[in-house]
């Protein structure tokens, strides 16, 4: 068995209160993102102060990290899709460089040997 090649993507970490999920998540099924973790009742210290964590009846009242990796090239669509979020809204927004070993999972076609 030969090594694992990586290739490069882009991971888009995207937090926001539990009342936006579907508006990011929505955003993602629209630019074809192949699929997203969300990671629910986050605590956490940012400009509007500290957010604790609280198991609620409903998600709508907590902090939720949507994760997303995707080809460079839809990046900036996300983006743009989010401004009107973050105009309104708080939230935060990191993207980094990642490597993957199966670029067809994420919308990307594996190159022939």
């Amino acid at each position: 068995m030969g090594a694992l090649t990586l290739h490069p993507m882009k991971e888009i970490r995207v937090i926001v209160a539990g009342e936006h999920q579907a508006f990011v998540t929505e955003l993602l099924d629209r630019v074809k993102a192949t699929g997203y973790t969300i990671i629910g009742n986050l605590a956490g210290k940012g400009h509007h102060g500290v957010r604790e964590a609280h198991f609620m009846f409903s998600e709508q009242e907590s902090l939720e990290m949507i994760m997303t990796v995707v080809p460079e090239d839809k990046v900036e669509p996300i983006l743009s899709g989010l401004r009107p979020l973050f105009e309104k809204h708080s939230g935060v927004m990191f993207v980094t460089d990642v490597s993957v070993s199966r670029q067809e999972y994420f919308g990307k076609k594996a190159k022939s040997a």
